[in-house]
């Protein structure tokens, strides 16, 4: 019997190749790793996968004709959480296991959230810009303790972030299209309407999985009901906002700004408006990066393959 094949096109896994190379080598298996992309798109898997046993995906668009490639294919195992670009349902169909890490980066990804809404209430960087300029410029500021935080999916993440808020002092309100448990008045946090969320926040952060019924759930209409002052933060899935829109907004001072990680399209193409506006803060979706928080993904992504796969044959 051949040994199997294991295709890898996570751009962390393949960052780590090492890592994986010995644990699934040692095995006997062949590992087959493709020069990254941040999203391998229908196409590119299309003559990726034919042979392949088992895939380490990253955000890549596995869809069922992908799947119709791949008849050998058992198990994949994305590196990470989220499965929107899986067709979940088409695997199970072709008796593919789909596995992920849970909870990988609650806390790195709250962190981010916390760092992007001080530099909103301090404006750090703002302050030393003028600075180095020369100019000797009091701002208007305000504490966190004074400021509403809106969150949009109240999961692991979205109750890190409520756990760092309700230490803060801020006033927490929390929205998810499932039931909302317990947890959230334990960590003090009102749960409301969305349209209420977005009328009587100063900030809100996004942490819903993306789903055909909440794309660009940030739309021009949500827009216009957030406050002038307002900030967004979306470090979750780039498709939940209109980013023309926002784009928009911003520019019309119609909100505050926004502190994106992810976007619709990955890279941001250079064509973005979102690129040449001040008041936006950037970043390669990168909000999840901890050394502590990968290793754990790695070794939980090895575990699925060899899981899935069984015994190396005699």
């Amino acid at each position: 019997m051949a040994a199997p094949t294991i295709l890898v096109t996570a751009p962390r896994a393949c960052e780590a190749i090492d890592v994986y190379r010995e644990a699934l080598e040692s095995r006997g298996w062949r590992l087959l790793v493709h020069p990254p992309a941040e999203r391998h798109d229908e196409a590119s898997l299309l003559g990726l996968v034919p042979g392949v046993e088992a895939l380490i995906c990253g955000d890549d668009k596995v869809t069922d004709r992908v799947l119709a490639a791949a008849p050998t294919l058992r198990v994949i195992a994305k590196w990470g959480t989220g499965l929107d670009s899986i067709d979940r349902a088409a695997a199970q169909r072709r008796g593919v296991e789909v596995c992920n890490t849970p909870d990988a980066f609650s806390e790195p990804v709250a962190d981010s959230v916390m760092a992007y809404l001080l530099d909103f209430a301090r404006r750090p960087g703002e302050m030393t810009a003028a600075m180095r300029a020369g100019r000797w410029q009091r701002q208007p500021l305000v504490a966190l303790n004074e400021l509403t935080l809106g969150i949009v999916g109240f999961g692991h993440i979205g109750k890190a972030v409520a756990r760092r808020a309700a230490a803060f002092g801020m006033r927490v309100l929390a929205h998810d299209i499932r039931p909302i448990d317990d947890d959230a008045r334990l960590l003090g946090a009102r749960v409301t309407a969305l349209d209420d969320l977005l009328a009587w926040s100063d900030c809100i952060t996004l942490h819903a999985d993306l789903r055909p019924e909440n794309r660009h759930v940030i739309d021009a209409a949500a827009l216009a009901r957030l406050r002038p002052t307002a900030l967004l933060v979306n470090t979750a899935r780039g498709a939940l906002v209109d980013e023309q829109a926002l784009a928009a907004a911003i520019a019309s001072g119609r909100i505050a700004g926004a502190a994106l990680d992810v976007f619709e399209d990955e890279p941001l193409p250079a064509s973005s408006p979102l690129r040449a506006l001040d008041h936006v803060h950037l970043a390669p979706h990168n909000s999840n990066s901890s050394p502590a928080a990968a290793a754990r993904v790695h070794a939980n992504t090895i575990r699925h393959v060899i899981r899935v796969l069984g015994p190396v044959a005699s």
